[in-house]
């Protein structure tokens, strides 16, 4: 038995009809879209629903543990170690704010590199899409739209006709 597809990848000529390719597809009812420039197109993000917002609470989960663990650690030392030095208080919360800063923001952006790597599962070695005979182009001058197989609308023949009346210069069945 053969592998299941990937998915669809389809040709455009420029931004303006891959555009409007993803818009037909939305309205169409495919979910599963991703969309491949050369240039970063601001119009792909409603179509293709780019509203991820695990990141931005990645980066104060981060934060909040960083600043924990700075306050924790400097908090520790200072009931282990107490040192009266000319009338300090044991935990002087001032003296603490230059550390917890710092790993405030260091955690926060660990936190956020590490997630983006997760996210969009990085490092990709093989990505199926790689190996479309025309895909090489996508870096160029081509933009594609990839309507991917899992998709509940998915159906092999018709998004292919869908993809050609939509306006694609090619259409490709992508393996897995």
């Amino acid at each position: 038995m053969a592998d299941a597809p990937y998915g669809l990848l389809a040709e455009f000529r420029n931004e303006t009809e891959l555009v409007l390719a993803a818009q037909a597809a939305r309205h169409e009812g495919y979910t599963r879209l991703d969309a491949f420039t050369p240039f970063p197109v601001e119009q792909l993000a409603a179509p293709l629903h780019f509203r991820d917002t695990r990141l931005p609470r990645l980066g104060v989960i981060g934060g909040l543990f960083g600043f924990s663990l700075a306050l924790a650690i400097q908090a520790y030392v200072s009931w282990t170690y107490p040192l009266n030095v000319g009338g300090r208080p044991i935990y002087p919360l001032s003296a603490y704010a230059v550390v917890m800063f710092e790993l405030t923001v260091l955690f926060s952006v660990l936190f956020l590199f590490v997630g983006l790597l997760c996210l969009i599962k990085l490092p990709r070695l093989n990505y199926p899409v790689f190996n479309a005979s025309r895909f090489r182009l996508a870096s160029k001058d081509r933009f594609f739209l990839c309507i991917k197989a899992d998709d509940g609308q998915f159906d092999s023949d018709k998004t292919a006709a869908f993809l050609t009346n939509a306006g694609a210069v090619t259409v490709e069945l992508v393996p897995s």
